[in-house]
């Protein structure tokens, strides 16, 4: 086709919803086109570009001894109910009834799925190892859609599905994915980072996410040590525990007013100390019962090592009314 022919409707101005510099770029030079908070159409150019990116997916995946499968984007919500997770999936699950008044959601993920067409295909271990994989739309109901296609409600995903008789096997299956992720960026022409991730509730004891540096754009925070190759998301890094015992004395228990005084920083310069010398409570619901966090003046708590260390499905802030409530404030 000649270029005078193609549906390539450019933009001047920028729209100003566009936050981050590729989503820019993509809007005027025609490659997508927003519909919707969170959902949008691929335009010619657009969809091409898509299609090599599958179609390098494809080889790599191939390469590393996964065969293709294609899963339904709509799945009943009985194969849910078997792990739990209908319910605990939680709003950014899409759901719909049919005509008949049966369930089914918009697939944010095949787990489900995928196990249930393993059980019922698959008698022997014999057959065993195998690897799927689909290049499938998924669908969730992100809170706050934004970064143009890199967070939506509905986007194209390539997932996969191992069955292994073994964790040797496993282990070795996951590095034939992993350096089939390695080959898959460097061939996209991206500099991409493994690093250590969180696994997540239904992920096992390794994880890795594929990461690429950006100074205008992205929602994940990793560390990196200068002088080895470990790099972690903030969700899994480890850190070495400091010794940072006080030596003052300890004074006796008095109770002291703090007028309009309300951060960690705020009151160490109000007493005149240092914020290591503070413990901040921190009052989560986690599932289903109360816990109370004290953490360090100086230290951040990251809700998901929280959750992790509670092996939690949920977890959130107690609300203004909750506090009151357990703790007798006002």
């Amino acid at each position: 086709m000649k270029i005078s022919e193609l549906f390539l409707p450019t933009l001047r101005e920028t729209p100003q919803d566009a936050e981050i510099l590729s989503y820019k770029l993509m809007l005027k030079a025609g490659i997508i086109r927003k519909i919707a908070s969170g959902i949008y159409s691929y335009l010619p150019l657009g969809l091409r570009s898509l299609q090599k990116i599958e179609q390098i997916i494809r080889e790599e995946m191939n390469d590393a001894g996964a065969q293709e499968i294609l899963f339904p984007a709509i799945l009943p919500k009985e194969i849910w109910d078997e792990t739990g997770r209908w319910e605990l999936y939680g709003e950014e699950m899409f759901k719909l009834r049919d005509r008949k008044g049966r369930e089914f959601c918009l697939g944010p993920t095949h787990e489900e799925a995928v196990v249930d067409l393993v059980r019922g295909e698959i008698r022997s271990y014999k057959e065993l190892p195998k690897t799927f994989y689909q290049i499938q739309t998924k669908y969730r109901d992100e809170i706050r859609p934004r970064f143009g296609v890199m967070r939506a409600r509905e986007f194209i995903m390539k997932d996969a599905y191992s069955f292994d008789i073994s964790e040797a096997e496993l282990e070795n299956t996951y590095n034939k994915i992993f350096n089939a992720y390695v080959k898959i960026f460097e061939r996209c022409g991206l500099s991409a980072i493994p690093i250590e991730a969180d696994s997540g509730a239904i992920g096992g004891k390794v994880s890795h996410e594929f990461v690429v540096k950006s100074t205008s754009a992205g929602e994940s925070t990793f560390v990196s040590c200068p002088h080895c190759d470990y790099a972690a998301s903030i969700d899994a890094a480890k850190s070495k525990e400091e010794d940072l015992l006080s030596n003052e004395q300890e004074k006796p228990l008095e109770e002291i007013a703090t007028p309009n005084v309300k951060s960690v920083e705020e009151i160490a310069k109000f007493l005149h100390i240092d914020k290591t010398n503070i413990a901040k409570s921190l009052l989560y619901k986690i599932d289903d019962k109360f816990v109370l966090a004290l953490v360090r003046g100086d230290d951040e708590l990251n809700e998901i090592k929280l959750k992790n260390l509670f092996n939690a499905n949920h977890i959130r802030q107690a609300t203004e009314e909750e506090v009151k409530k357990l703790t007798g404030a006002s």
